[in-house]
């Protein structure tokens, strides 16, 4: 299939790897004095370890995973608001799957769902905007969440329901942004990064522009990646080599599907909609300026937050991390999941803690379900 098997073959891949390995030789890397470069992309964190390249690679290669899994950098206490508004009287509310499973401090929304909550999984917000429409009689929220990636499809479906005056239709939003929380971790004195992969799909929405400033201001080299062995590999040579000739630049390994703008029509949507919030909580990272996305004042009558009175609307109310829990300093590239004292432990796939032994695109989930990491407590 095009696209797909000439960026698995394994003779390729053979030559690319060899590459790098000439690269980090020349530029001295090693396993004690390893180029560090941070996959920003929770998906590219679950194929890294899906293709072994975390093992294939040269020895002076570390990966650092950021916080790049958008259902991961939720904080507890937005999860607190999701179960807040689905326990209100003839709510029906709406979340992609990997959602369902994320603890709040109180409950998850499965554990809601259990309780007696009218919460369904949607595969899209249109669903949620149908669900809507077929019950005028009930209030249908849907859990906007995501990255520039998701962000575009909330936006057309918030248009769609104003289009259509469906008063009964509403948007829990929280929509992040990527580049700010990159700036965040730059500005952090003690993460040490030599380059990043950047994201593949927020790219596709985004550009490659935004990330100018990791270069410009940082002179830190980044490579946008697709999401085959190859691509990762090239990625990662790419950015070596930057290293090596002295260069600081914005490349686009994955132009076959990265437009260098970015696209108009998911762009000029999402200015329609959102503004920016003055500032937004990310899991691990704390408030972070203009690093969140609100409804605007013209499609207000369909903001969950404003029609529910909670979070940012009304003030919120910090929650702490369960005790022993470091999905904070795991999002943020501080440790691997497996220094976490609770990993595999009192957080497990059946039994998770935080967000990021859940989603689909956590870095624990990588480490347990690829990285063969278990932790089997000794019998007494």
């Amino acid at each position: 299939m095009r696209y797909v098997e000439e960026f698995r073959d394994p003779k390729a891949a053979k030559g690319v790897l060899a590459a790098i390995a000439r690269v980090a030789d020349e530029i001295g890397a090693t396993r004690d004095a390893p180029v560090r470069i941070m996959e920003i992309c929770g998906g590219h964190t679950h194929a890294i370890f899906r293709y072994g390249l975390d093992k294939l690679v040269h020895e002076g290669i570390e990966f650092i995973h950021g916080p790049g899994c958008p259902v991961c950098v939720l904080p507890m206490s937005r999860v607190d608001e999701c179960v807040e508004i689905a326990e209100r009287p003839g709510v029906i509310f709406t979340t992609f799957g990997d959602a369902m499973r994320v603890p709040g401090s109180r409950k998850s929304l499965m554990q809601a769902k259990a309780d007696g909550c009218d919460i369904r999984m949607v595969y899209s917000p249109l669903d949620a905007l149908e669900l809507a429409r077929r019950n005028p009689d009930r209030e249908v929220v849907f859990f906007g969440l995501g990255f520039e990636t998701t962000t575009p499809s909330t936006a057309l479906t918030l248009q769609q329901a104003a289009r259509e005056e469906i008063g009964s239709f509403s948007v829990f939003c929280n929509h992040i942004t990527v580049p700010p929380p990159i700036k965040a971790l730059l500005d952090d004195p003690h993460m040490q990064l030599d380059g990043f992969v950047g994201p593949g799909h927020v790219s596709m929405v985004i550009g490659i522009h935004p990330y100018d400033f990791i270069a410009r201001d940082y002179g830190k080299p980044i490579a946008v990646a697709g999401f085959e062995p190859l691509d990762l590999l090239q990625s990662v040579l790419m950015v070596l080599e930057q290293i090596r000739d002295g260069r600081a630049e914005v490349e686009n390994q994955y132009a076959r599907v990265v437009p260098e703008h970015g696209n108009p029509v998911s762009l000029a949507a999402i200015a329609d909609v959102y503004e920016e919030r003055p500032s937004f909580e990310w899991r691990g990272l704390g408030e972070i300026d203009a690093s969140g996305l609100r409804i605007r004042e013209a499609y207000r009558a369909w903001d969950a937050e404003e029609k529910f009175g909670i979070g940012y609307a009304v003030g919120r109310k910090k929650v702490e991390e369960p005790e022993g829990c470091a999905c904070g300093a795991v999002m943020t590239g501080r440790i691997k999941p497996t220094a976490c004292p609770q990993f595999g432990r009192g957080c497990r796939p059946d039994m998770p803690l935080g967000a990021l032994m859940v989603s689909s695109e956590g870095a624990c989930a990588a480490y347990w379900t690829y990285g063969g990491a278990r932790v089997v407590e000794p019998a007494e």
